[in-house]
């Protein structure tokens, strides 16, 4: 995990627009920059420009603002969690980014 992103979590609508929670800087993860097709949570086909894996437990809701190590300002528009269930996997957190 030699990457680190801060996540301000997705909170609601407001009438100005989306509202986050304080940055949560340093959260580790691996980057992954690779263009593909993903399915977002009301069932729409988007396209996810990047995809964070990061470890076991970390909290990242959809919505939500991440900033990557580059500077750049990404939405969050699903997250996955990996866990094999006791079995020897690479448990993770898989966050997919516009």
């Amino acid at each position: 995990m030699r990457h680190r992103v801060t996540v301000e979590a997705y909170l609601g609508d407001s009438a100005y627009g989306p509202r986050y929670g304080p940055p949560q800087p340093g959260i580790r993860c691996f980057l992954d920059d690779q263009t593909r097709l993903v399915r977002a949570k009301d069932g729409r086909e988007v396209t996810s420009t990047s995809t964070a894996y990061c470890l076991p437990g970390a909290v990242v809701p959809a919505g939500s603002r991440v900033t990557l190590p580059s500077g750049r300002q990404t939405t969050v528009i699903a997250t996955l969690t990996r866990d094999g269930g006791g079995l020897p996997t690479p448990d993770h957190v898989e966050v997919q980014l516009v």
